[in-house]
């Protein structure tokens, strides 16, 4: 592989530090970091893997330059978070890319939804997840764990085999 190619790939034994790292230069410069972060970041293996969650990141020339978390919510239910590319990174199209991992990443676990949390200053993410199918809804079902979150979204996720197309005669 060309070391200036793009890989999208779900988490390896080493990554605890890129994806802590990433995540804290952006909420830091956006906002503070809260306990909530801090849980997560801290050990992703135990808050994100153990419980069925997946880890996906964007590397180029061997080093991480985004990163998103998929953390189990409910049966069949994951929540988006922690999806960051780095600051050098940003505007090429990785978030988008990343974004796309994932949302397979999710179906691949099984899930059937997707639901995240942001902030109205996330404007370019908001945008991004807007375009990819996410939708607002009006609140968590549970009060956030993040003093930030304004911003409540969903994705229904439905596999190949559940798709129904419409013809003439009808659904097939």
């Amino acid at each position: 592989m060309n070391m200036d190619e793009l890989l999208l790939r779900t988490f390896r034994p080493g990554d605890e530090d890129a994806f802590r790292r990433l995540n804290e230069a952006w909420i830091s410069q956006y906002f503070s970091l809260e306990p909530a972060d801090r849980e997560v970041l801290d050990d992703p293996r135990t808050r994100i893997l153990r419980p069925g969650g997946q880890i996906c990141i964007a590397e180029k020339g061997g080093e991480a330059i985004g990163c998103c978390a998929l953390i189990a919510i409910a049966p069949g239910e994951l929540e988006l978070a922690k999806m960051t590319v780095a600051e050098s990174a940003r505007g090429s199209g990785i978030g988008r890319k990343l974004l796309g991992f994932a949302i397979g990443v999710a179906r691949q676990i099984g899930a059937h939804r997707l639901y995240l949390e942001s902030n109205t200053r996330a404007e370019a993410a908001i945008h991004l997840y807007q375009q990819l199918g996410f939708r607002h809804i009006a609140g968590p079902a549970h009060p956030s764990k993040y003093e930030r979150a304004n911003v409540f979204m969903e994705l229904p996720l439905v596999s190949g085999k559940d798709l129904v197309t419409i013809s003439g005669n009808g659904a097939h």
